[in-house]
């Protein structure tokens, strides 16, 4: 019984593998997704000036060896930790996509940008504004009130406070990205 269920859940892994290469294939055919062709596949257009950057960040993030291109298997990671990551791993994401300028410290002006742009782009009206909820996070983690969250008060102070934690993952929900990606997927009868 357990073959039969790890069979079918690697064909289940090799259709969605092969259903994410012909979507990336479709509307990239050089294989090399550009930071236009980016906002394109998401259908982000018409962005503030705040939201491009926010867009901007996102994309550098997935372009992990800095060439100005998602390549597949960096597209491949990306829906990985989208789909798949741990709490760490998407933390850790959080981190790197909130600091802004790289200075390993995530300040209430980062945190206030991003947080406009997810608004902005989402389009979803929420309960906090951003700047309710960027003075909600610093009150609560940042411990040492230098005004700037280190990695380690960011990644403490949010998985120790399980609202926090809900509302980031919420804010950077991109189910629906995937959802656009995979289309309906057929699991294979066993």
């Amino acid at each position: 019984m357990g073959n039969a269920e790890s069979s079918s859940m690697k064909e289940m892994q090799a259709c969605e593998s092969h259903q994410w290469y012909r979507k990336f294939m479709t509307e990239c055919p050089s294989g090399l997704l550009t930071f236009y062709e980016f906002k394109k596949f998401f259908g982000l257009r018409n962005l503030t000036e705040a939201s491009n950057a926010y867009v901007m960040t996102m994309f550098s993030t997935f372009d992990m060896n800095d060439d100005g291109f998602i390549d597949f298997m960096e597209y491949v990671a990306a829906l990985s930790l989208v789909l798949k990551g741990g709490v760490q791993q998407k933390l850790r994401w959080y981190f790197k996509l909130y600091d802004i300028d790289g200075s390993g410290c995530i300040d209430r002006d980062e945190l206030l940008l991003i947080f406009r742009s997810i608004e902005a782009i989402n389009g979803i009206p929420t309960d906090l504004s951003a700047e309710d909820f960027t003075n909600m996070v610093f009150d609560k983690i940042d411990i040492n009130g230098d005004g700037e969250l280190s990695y380690e008060e960011f990644m403490e102070g949010v998985q120790n406070d399980e609202m926090l934690l809900a509302t980031l993952t919420e804010s950077l929900d991109l189910s629906h990205i995937v959802k656009k990606i995979q289309g309906e997927i057929k699991i294979p009868k066993p």
